[in-house]
């Protein structure tokens, strides 16, 4: 078993040393700008850390993981804040303030602070016709959704975000900054296209650009039956690389163009891409339209950035939720998605579908960490809710509908890990990959410096 540092209470946390240490930001609870800095995506998460350093360049994120190491400091790593992890009373590093982005429109590359957010990168590349796929929202931020995996709206067409990346630098628990890729320690490289935050601090990442000026796409509201949940797999596993689709089974929420009637009856919310435009485009969405009288209609050709709406301001759902990757999703797996959002109590129950496939397929599974490859069909279950006495029966009834829907390999995706994740994380990977991934860990954090993620421990731990 490695020891991990003792973690030292808020109280021991010296902040002037902390302060001494950087030349970027110092927040500590009382400042300006704090409250708004340890704030994260999601609700129901009150953590107030010792202290949260907005760094303003990778000698600071070395200065403060080498003093977090050598003090025993719980060591937590933020960046668009979609994280679930809750941040610890040690210290933050917010690399939100990492922040540079430098385009190459001929070679079609990009180097990017690992604390833009996704949105910011794509209308910069949007600029110059070029697009890096990233995930389903603009807020989401560069270092954390890659290191996951990525999964987004061009994943069949070009790959996970993962496949895209071609060097990152990292700033690891000995205090180093490295520059990774296929030539240069390409063991660690390999581990973070996938591994998640255990291996280091990510501060740039370099991202091959795809030309691709115009996507066709956007809302499809759909009455929810079982033959159209089903269907609507059904044709996104027959749909051409280019498309992409997302299918949110959910009660109706009441907006605007959702006849009043119909309010909080089933639906499928469905988000659909496709990379182009034209008469291709318009052939392969007419299958989804056809499954049913749309209730709303919203797709068109639109600049790539118009795939990430405006979030609404101050929005931080609880939730209760899980995940899990399946290979089959039918006409049954249909009907008891429906019986269990109709029998859920909370706010907003809802199952989400994401057929694979395509690019993300064809890259050979031990090429990088993210090794389910093959897997055909992701799914999350979330059970939206205000009342914090109720999260256990959400939580439940998240549980027990993803074991209903679970069939054969158990499999999940490492970014929507939720509090599930100690109890989850081995079915982020395959056994080769979970060994390898440790190997990797022992050699660059024997100690377990970044620990507060969805944790790979570099040995076995005692119970």
């Amino acid at each position: 078993m490695v020891d991990t540092p003792t973690v030292i209470e808020r109280d021991a946390v010296p902040l002037a040393q902390v302060r001494a240490l950087v030349s970027g930001r110092v927040l500590a609870p009382g400042d300006a700008d704090y409250e708004q800095a340890r704030t994260v995506y999601l609700g129901g998460m009150d953590q107030r850390p010792a202290a949260i350093v907005q760094p303003a360049d990778a000698d600071d994120v070395a200065r403060v993981v080498v003093f977090a190491r050598d003090n025993g400091l719980a060591l937590t790593v933020k960046g668009g804040g979609h994280s679930v992890f809750c941040l610890s009373d040690g210290l933050v590093l917010d690399t939100s303030s990492l922040r540079g982005l430098e385009i190459d429109v001929e070679a079609r590359t990009a180097w990017a602070g690992a604390g833009l957010n996704a949105g910011e990168y794509t209308l910069a590349a949007a600029e110059h016709g070029l697009v890096t796929g990233f995930g389903d929202t603009g807020s989401v931020g560069l270092g954390g959704i890659t290191v996951g995996g990525g999964i987004g709206y061009l994943v069949r067409k070009y790959g996970l975000t993962i496949d895209d990346l071609l060097a990152a630098e990292i700033v690891t628990a000995d205090g180093a900054l490295r520059r990774v890729d296929a030539d240069n320690e390409p063991e660690l490289f390999w581990a973070i296209r996938g591994g998640g935050g255990n291996f280091g601090v990510v501060t740039r990442l370099k991202f091959r650009l795809h030309e691709l000026p115009t996507v066709t796409g956007g809302l499809l509201l759909l009455p929810a039956t079982p033959e159209v949940v089903a269907g609507f797999v059904e044709a996104a596993e027959a749909a051409p690389e280019e498309l992409s689709t997302i299918a949110n089974v959910m009660p109706s929420p009441p907006m605007p163009f959702v006849p009043e009637h119909l309010h909080g009856t089933p639906i499928v919310l469905a988000i659909l891409v496709y990379a182009g435009e034209g008469e291709e485009a318009e052939k392969a969405l007419a299958p989804f339209r056809s499954l049913a009288a749309p209730i709303a209609d919203m797709m068109q050709a639109m600049p790539y950035p118009g795939v990430y709406p405006p979030e609404e301001e101050g929005f931080h759902p609880v939730a209760a939720a899980r995940s899990l990757l399946t290979d089959t999703f039918g006409l049954d797996d249909a009907k008891l998605v429906l019986e269990r959002v109709a029998a859920s109590s909370a706010a907003m129950p809802a199952v989400q579908i994401r057929v694979l496939g395509g690019a993300m397929a064809r890259v050979p599974a031990d090429a990088t960490a993210f090794a389910h490859r093959d897997r055909r069909i992701l799914v999350n279950v979330a059970a939206m809710y205000t009342d914090p006495v109720e999260a256990e029966l959400h939580t439940r009834w998240a549980d027990e509908l993803t074991a209903a829907l679970q069939k054969g390999v158990p499999g999940v995706y490492v970014n929507f890990l939720a509090d599930d994740a100690e109890a989850r994380i081995r079915e982020a990977y395959p056994e080769a990959t979970w060994e390898r991934l440790r190997a990797v860990k022992r050699t660059y954090d024997p100690t377990n410096v970044f620990r507060v993620n969805s944790n790979i421990p570099p040995a076995d731990q005692a119970r």
